[in-house]
């Protein structure tokens, strides 16, 4: 189960998501998150089109299954989906 305290040990895929940027203020995207790799996620908006996400500078705001919406840095995000289920954050 999904929840806010092992989010980031989970896969995200599946997963409806909200980007923003720190830098870009422009970027403002909202969809559900169909693949992952070390640096980017890549996104199905709205409109049904893809769009590719870089983590580095970019807010993700999660939306679990339970309907809670969690903010994450997408800095934290940026090592492989396999290494990053396995790995331990000391706080979030």
């Amino acid at each position: 189960m999904i929840t806010s305290k092992n989010l980031v040990h989970h896969e995200f895929i599946g997963l409806k998501v909200h980007v923003t940027g720190k830098k870009n203020k422009s970027l403002n995207v909202k969809g559900t998150i169909i693949d992952e790799t070390k640096n980017t996620i890549k996104i199905e908006a709205m409109d049904n089109t893809e769009k590719l996400i870089p983590k580095n500078g970019s807010i993700f705001v999660f939306e679990i299954p339970n309907g809670e919406k969690i903010e994450v840095d997408g800095n934290i995000l940026s090592i492989r989906p396999e290494d990053r289920i396995k790995k331990r954050f000391k706080k979030i």
